[in-house]
């Protein structure tokens, strides 16, 4: 039976290993803040499996001769790589990409990871909105769906939950992007208006307004 150690090396041991704990506490953290965002890079319409190597968040194949969508395997931002279009979302905690005959079909998502408070929201709206103008997208309808702003008249109407905002944006008439914000019930902040965010991209699928 070996003999127990002595109180004060005890103590040196029990204070080694948390200092090892630390340190390894600290460099993961380094590591997290100065690592990239996991992302998914895409162009719609391109092959899936060039999305896959691309991109340095998870996500499965497609299925052969079938029609589904993947879910990456963590928050993920988007990272729209169009040589003209391109543009980037925030981490989003809803994403997911359609798949046709192996093939990128359609994105869904919802920039953020968790509902937001009105003015967090319609910082990133407006943000997405700018890169999408500065980029050549156009509104598709902007009588009737026009550019979601911030002022008076849009926060009253984002404020109504059976109004909310939604716009439509297109390059060129390749491919268009539905944008929406909206109330959203967030049981965990009960007392509080949260705000979600939903953006879509695919085909044409709305006209665009005519003159």
């Amino acid at each position: 039976m070996k003999p127990a150690l002595p109180v004060r090396d005890r103590r040196r041991k029990v204070a080694f290993v948390l200092f090892v704990l630390l340190v390894v506490m600290i460099v993961r953290w380094v590591v997290q803040a100065f690592a990239d965002d996991p992302e998914i890079a895409l162009i719609y319409g391109e092959p899936w499996e060039d999305m896959r190597q691309r991109s340095s968040a998870a996500i499965n194949p497609a299925i052969p001769d079938e029609t589904g969508f993947r879910i990456p395997k963590t928050d993920a931002r988007l990272r729209y790589i169009h040589p003209q279009y391109g543009f980037d979302t925030p981490l989003a905690r809803f994403f997911t990409i359609s798949f046709e005959d192996e093939r990128v079909s359609s994105i869904r998502m919802s920039p953020q990871i968790e509902p937001l408070l009105l003015d967090d929201a319609l910082k990133i709206v407006l943000d997405l909105q700018d890169q999408w103008r500065r980029k050549g997208w156009e509104l598709t309808s902007p009588n009737i769906h026009p550019a979601i702003a911030d002022n008076r008249a849009w926060r009253a109407r984002l404020r109504d939950i059976n109004k909310g905002g939604t716009t439509y944006w297109q390059a060129d008439d390749t491919f268009q992007i539905m944008l929406i914000l909206h109330r959203f019930k967030d049981d965990r902040h009960p007392d509080e208006e949260r705000y979600l965010i939903s953006l879509s991209i695919g085909n044409i699928w709305v006209p665009r307004e005519k003159e």
